[in-house]
């Protein structure tokens, strides 16, 4: 027992040491005088806080919500006819569940739509169509449909709605 309470004290110790900042040389001649001058010197280096900072709104990052984005609103409604499993605006992705028209039971469609910006551009959006047939036995063979018809229309159809977004917004500020 005493072994471990050794252990456990020299552990305490050596992080507690390790926290320590060592000593550094400052040449008194590069520091401001007076307590404003080193105040503000401190709040440019980042060691400190300024309260004119906090009434300032800062530019840094580009935060846009799901409510702003013409890309997202274009996608949803144009996607609104089809049931969607996962819909998460931080990771920029919309996957639909399975979906097939009343004329054909035997084909499904799944469609993903990735969000590669927030620019309104073709080059924005990356869309996986992925097709499921099945037979009457219930067995199901499922593949990727690469530069299908429906993804070129998809994107064209996104993009155009997202434009038309972004101009209505334009003229609103």
């Amino acid at each position: 027992m005493k072994f471990i309470k050794t252990i456990f004290l020299s552990f305490l110790i050596l992080t507690q040491l390790s926290a320590c900042k060592y000593y550094e040389k400052v040449d008194q001649r590069q520091r401001p005088d007076g307590a404003k001058a080193k105040a503000r010197k401190n709040v440019e280096e980042g060691r400190g806080v300024g309260l004119g900072d906090l009434l300032k709104r800062k530019s840094g990052g580009n935060f846009e919500f799901s409510s702003s984005n013409p890309m997202w609103i274009a996608t949803l409604e144009t996607l609104d006819f089809l049931p969607l499993s996962t819909v998460d605006y931080s990771g920029g992705m919309i996957i639909s569940d399975w979906y097939s028209d009343s004329a054909s039971n035997s084909q499904s469609l799944k469609i993903s739509v990735r969000f590669l910006s927030n620019e309104v551009t073709a080059n924005s959006l990356k869309i996986i169509v992925h097709q499921k047939d099945c037979s009457v036995n219930k067995d199901c063979q499922t593949s990727v449909l690469p530069n299908s018809k429906i993804q070129t229309e998809l994107n064209s159809v996104i993009v155009k709605k997202a434009a038309l977004i972004e101009k209505q917004n334009k003229k609103k500020k």
